[in-house]
């Protein structure tokens, strides 16, 4: 049965399970261009990977990794192939945990009278996203597009070894154009995706791709901005995930994971006061939609490796949240 979403604006069909809204693109959003992750990365381009960066191997074998750059690639025609009428914006590339080298004919020179030719280098984490910018939402004021990107950590490999599957992290879901926040849901998340191949990563990833679903993301997205914490509920959120981290362990096993640390906590709490988008209202209270975006906001000091899995858990924590207003015991722990 195929699901759709109805808008005055017209219908466009994704694939074979979803139908959102395509906006004109006469009236395409214009955005700041702000980082997605911040941290400790840095923007660089696909050539820079492509053609200045050196591909790192397993050392028993000297079979060669799937580089960054293929990653990225393999993730461009998978989009092509399931949304193959719709434009996409260029690769956004952050980097982190630089890996400096040289050659061998340099062994032995003095750093400063390097040459460019004889220096190597490769980045150890890397985090891209692609936008669609034909397909976009609006959730409570907020225009969203559809978005898919991924993460590759080559310190969760075991580089010292024979090859064997690598991992990385791949994802499909909505990035909010107001503040450039990812939204992700776990029903778009691969966290272990295994690959020993670029034919082998591109079936995987298309498979994640196929299977999204837009509108229920969406629809839970929506349900988060009509629901309200008053001002007393946010301070006892605060209070109590500030004390998460320390909870004897039997005592958190009994209660819902939240992974946002106690720094990106102090953020959302200064974010609730002076955020420009995402404020409380002037009573006081702040919906889940804007609280939701306070912890994604947050999330963007995470390094490259765990920024998608504290992304998700926020998402999920939202939601739970939202529950637990309505009575769910479940999350309560965090409001009472």
């Amino acid at each position: 049965m195929e699901l759709q979403i109805k808008r005055p604006e017209g219908e466009l069909k994704l694939n074979q399970v979803t139908t959102i809204t395509l906006e004109s693109s006469m009236n395409k959003p214009v955005f700041k261009p702000n980082p997605f992750i911040e941290a400790n990365t840095i923007d660089v381009q696909l050539n820079h990977l492509r053609n200045d960066c050196i591909v790192p191997v397993f050392s028993k074998d000297n079979e060669r990794t799937i580089s960054h750059n293929e990653f990225i690639q393999v993730a461009q025609e998978c989009a092509s192939d399931v949304f193959p009428n719709h434009i996409f914006d260029a690769p956004e590339i952050r980097v982190s945990h630089q890996i400096k080298g040289r050659v061998p004919s340099a062994v032995n020179k003095p750093v400063k009278e390097l040459l460019d030719h004889e220096k190597t280098i490769y980045y150890e984490r890397m985090a891209f996203i692609i936008r669609v910018p034909s397909i976009t939402e609006k959730i409570n004021g907020n225009n969203i597009a559809l978005t898919i990107g991924g993460v590759r950590a080559y310190n969760q490999e075991n580089l010292y070894s024979k090859k064997t599957f690598e991992k990385f992290k791949f994802f499909i879901g909505f990035q909010n154009l107001v503040c450039c926040n990812m939204c992700v849901s776990s029903d778009g998340y691969v966290e272990d995706l295994r690959a020993d191949s670029y034919i082998g990563a591109r079936a995987k990833l298309l498979e994640v791709l196929k299977a999204y679903e837009a509108e229920q993301h969406l629809d839970s997205m929506r349900r988060l901005s009509q629901e309200t914490l008053t001002e007393h509920q946010f301070a006892q959120l605060i209070g109590k995930a500030r004390l998460y981290n320390y909870l004897p362990k039997n005592d958190k096993l009994q209660i819902p994971e939240l992974l946002l640390n106690d720094g990106q906590i102090s953020t959302v709490a200064k974010d609730y006061y002076q955020g420009e988008s995402f404020c409380r209202n002037e009573n006081g209270d702040i919906n889940l939609w804007s609280l939701y975006n306070l912890f994604t906001g947050a999330n963007k000091s995470s390094y490259i490796d765990t920024f998608l899995d504290r992304n998700v858990n926020s998402f999920k924590f939202s939601k739970g949240l939202a529950k637990a207003l309505n009575g769910d015991p479940m999350y309560q722990w965090f409001l009472s």
